[in-house]
């Protein structure tokens, strides 16, 4: 499908066809990647998705454990107190 490079203001953009958002399920924010073919538009990434999938696989596979088990500071040692 071709399409034209329009003027939007002081900028340019391309007018994407409903079809191809429909089909793509790209909706608002998304990211833009410069590729040497060209330009890659995919639905931005949100921060932390996919974390809760991740968590629950990790709980299934008992792979949840704490991996650092960080040694008390001195002042843990001297002055904390329970």
């Amino acid at each position: 499908m071709k399409t034209q490079i329009i003027q939007i203001g002081n900028s340019q953009g391309v007018r994407i066809p409903k079809v191809l958002l429909e089909d793509s399920r790209i909706t608002g924010e998304v990211d833009l990647e410069l590729h040497p073919e060209g330009i890659l538009i995919r639905n931005a990434q949100k921060p932390r998705s996919g974390w809760d999938d991740a968590f629950k696989s990790m709980a299934e596979n008992e792979d949840d454990e704490i991996m650092d088990h960080a040694s008390p500071t001195a002042f843990e040692k001297k002055e904390w107190q329970w």
